[in-house]
């Protein structure tokens, strides 16, 4: 109906912003909103820095998040292999210039900012796999030659994080890049070939994991095997959830928090606050705006006409569902502690900066949807 330049001029800002899925923007905005409040509540009901950072990075970040959806999806189409090489070599700036706390080296300071790249290239590598499938016929996607970048893509950042060490954080960048593989059409023998040799190299993997990371899984399995030690996050966690029962303690009197025998419970645990005080239906409130997020996106992806935004789309919904069962499935105690923020709810710039920067990348899809990427 449209030639693709002429569909292109008739986008002005004005069709841009009525063209925005409000459902998707009013969800990430309650959960930034829920997240405020909880940071207040780990601030113990006071309003310092973790409660004045937190909502200072969130408002600032939806802006950037609502900025990003007015660029053209073509911008994002033809930058994306920049964007994943700009992110590698932020990477690799950690292995040599980075901070290093609790003994992990995963974080660059910019000032303004102490940015974990990792968190961004979950981002980065679905929108470069993503770029790259774009344009390879079905048919095609199983030829060898068309298997070697995306192997090296995938594991040339995730041995990076692996060395910081962050094993969390490498097995979701990897996971994250295999589903767009799945997605293209790359079959289900390759990935067991790659599970066979994973599972063989396992027993070597294990002996170069650092002694806190062992600890983790041994936990895992019984964390009462060391219930003041390795054991002891998971312990006070399940407890908290548990005492909150059906409506929760009520805001502001969780007393697992505020007698501090929750460790993290502004990071990776934050559930677990929120849990208590809200109970069984206030976390089905939460796990009810996710899924409305996740649900979106993958409309989004429906509805885009490119092949890239269909393959980011589907690619970064899933991986946005990964991030959020292995954060709680890992409070619940279902999972090993691997150190995953839960997507906008955790206190942290980097991932709050990824998961917005993400979602623009998304909502770009959306608003240009009908335009073709060649």
């Amino acid at each position: 109906m449209f030639k693709p330049n002429s569909l292109q001029q008739s986008l002005t800002l004005r069709d841009k912003i009525f063209s925005m899925d409000y459902i998707l923007i009013i969800s990430v905005l309650v959960l930034g909103i829920i997240s405020m409040f909880a940071m207040y509540s780990t601030d113990g009901g006071n309003f310092s820095y973790h409660t004045k950072s937190h909502i200072l990075r969130f408002s600032i970040f939806f802006i950037l998040f609502l900025i990003f959806s007015l660029f053209q999806i073509r911008f994002w189409h033809s930058t994306s292999t920049l964007i994943y090489i700009v992110f590698f070599i932020l990477l690799l700036g950690v292995k040599y210039f980075g901070l290093t706390s609790s003994g992990s080296q995963r974080w660059l300071d910019f000032y303004f900012l102490n940015l974990q790249p990792s968190e961004l290239m979950k981002v980065g590598l679905i929108m470069f796999l993503a770029k790259y499938y774009h344009r390879i016929p079905t048919n095609e996607v199983n030829k060898v030659k068309f298997l070697f970048l995306p192997i090296v893509v995938l594991i040339a950042p995730v041995l990076l994080v692996m060395t910081q060490p962050d094993l969390g954080t490498s097995i979701l960048i990897a996971l994250g890049g295999v589903i767009v593989a799945w997605l293209a059409g790359v079959k289900i023998k390759f990935f067991a070939y790659a599970s066979i040799i994973f599972v063989s190299l396992a027993p070597i993997a294990i002996s170069f994991l650092k002694p806190y990371q062992k600890s983790r899984i041994l936990s895992f399995f019984n964390p009462d095997r060391d219930p003041l030690g390795a054991g002891y996050q998971i312990i006070q966690s399940k407890i908290a959830i548990g005492s909150g029962g059906l409506f929760g303690k009520g805001f502001l009197n969780g007393s697992q928090s505020y007698l501090d025998f929750l460790p993290e419970k502004h990071t990776d645990f934050i559930f677990t606050l929120f849990s208590e005080e809200f109970g069984f239906f206030g976390s089905l409130l939460i796990l009810l705006i996710y899924s409305v997020i996740i649900y979106r996106i993958i409309r989004i992806g429906d509805e885009t006409r490119s092949s890239f935004g269909k393959f980011y789309c589907y690619g970064f919904a899933s991986a946005f569902f990964l991030y959020v069962v292995v954060n709680m499935g890992m409070v619940l105690g279902l999972m090993p502690i691997v150190g995953a923020p839960l997507p906008i709810m955790s206190y942290g710039g980097s991932s709050m900066l990824a998961i917005m920067f993400g979602l623009g990348v998304a909502m770009s899809c959306k608003v240009h949807k009908d335009i073709p990427v060649n």
